[in-house]
């Protein structure tokens, strides 16, 4: 008996099945870490996590009602900051926001704590500075990529 004949005829090999399980699973995962332009128009602050600040968005569009609201100034502790999805907003100093990647640069897990100015992964406990984003205390290496807000009327905004 050959391991031919294990096979019925015109059915995938197990090679070929799980290189088609894998290329699925990559394309789903590029897509999921997709960016998403939301620009808008109107006038507020616009503020990252460099610290800039100015009246419009990046691509030359003036900022405004880009996204949905992702939270109230109020809702915002000083020192501290709350996930929103796949965004960190902080407040490091009163009145001041910042945003980044929720993704810890690690191994991509979400951070879920931000308390006394540091953002923490809890895979690894990497840490993460809430005023700029850099790298506190590692495993991770790379400071969190900082993401473009607007705030106006009390409320915080993805530019």
């Amino acid at each position: 008996m050959t391991s031919e004949s294990l096979h019925p005829q015109g059915a995938p090999d197990r090679r070929t099945v799980v290189a088609a399980v894998g290329s699925a699973g990559l394309a789903a995962a590029l897509t999921a870490c997709g960016s998403k332009d939301t620009s808008g128009s109107g006038t507020s602050t616009t503020q990252n996590g460099s610290g800039t600040t100015g009246g419009s968005g990046g691509d030359g569009a003036a900022a405004g009602s880009g996204g949905a609201a992702l939270a109230r100034t109020s809702d915002i502790p000083e020192g501290g900051g709350k996930v929103f999805g796949g965004v960190v907003v902080t407040q490091p100093a009163k009145g001041e926001f910042k945003a980044f990647s929720s993704a810890c640069t690690h191994q991509g897990c979400a951070v879920n704590r931000i308390a006394d100015g540091v953002i923490v992964c809890p895979c690894h406990q990497s840490e993460f500075s809430a005023a700029d984003g850099s790298v506190r205390k590692g495993p991770a290496l790379k400071p969190l990529p900082a993401k473009d807000i607007t705030v106006a009327d009390g409320e915080i905004r993805l530019a």
